[in-house]
């Protein structure tokens, strides 16, 4: 029987993938970043980066405006809570554009071989202030949110976000 070599090389095959997780990740325009993570700082998108709040019982804008109907928003919260995705949106824009900046001459350092231990330090520290800011401004927009819903919408929020029966604790502000 000839099938041992087969599951041989399907076992070196699935081996040698599973240990180089990067595989195919240098074909990237900036290796650090997927063109879907690119898209998402273009967009102003969270990508997660106020779970903080979110998961504390903190609901954001995007997700509140989503579920509008289903909170019964009334018009006034509709329209505070649109201002408040559009400032987030406003501020977190620019943000992310400057992100995938940074990551790119980081990037191009590298590919160069140009990059140093003085411009890797300096790189490195404006990209994390950069996402330090991005983080903050997503964060700060979920901790308004909770003073334009009712006690009650928080719990319905929770609850259809799938975190259960809501949250012990209301946070109004």
């Amino acid at each position: 029987m000839k099938i041992w070599p087969l599951i041989a090389s399907i076992a070196f095959v699935t081996s040698v993938h599973a240990q180089t997780p990067y595989a195919g990740m240098q074909g990237r325009s900036i290796k650090a970043l997927s063109d879907q993570q690119i898209a998402d700082l273009n967009a102003g998108r969270g990508m997660g980066l106020a779970l903080a709040a979110e998961l504390n019982g903190y609901p954001g804008p995007s997700h509140v405006l989503e579920l509008a109907d289903k909170l019964n928003l009334t018009a006034d919260q509709r329209a505070s809570m649109q201002r408040l995705f559009d400032a987030m949106k406003d501020e977190a824009m620019p943000l992310g554009s400057k992100l995938i900046e940074q990551e790119a001459e980081l990037d191009r350092q590298f590919a160069s071989r140009t990059v140093t231990p003085e411009s890797l330090k300096a790189s490195t520290a404006a990209v994390a202030a950069t996402q330090g800011i991005l983080r903050e401004t997503h964060l700060k927009y979920h901790l308004s949110t909770g003073s334009i819903l009712t006690p009650a919408q928080m719990t319905k929020y929770a609850e259809l976000r799938g975190y259960g029966g809501g949250h012990k604790r209301q946070h109004h502000h």
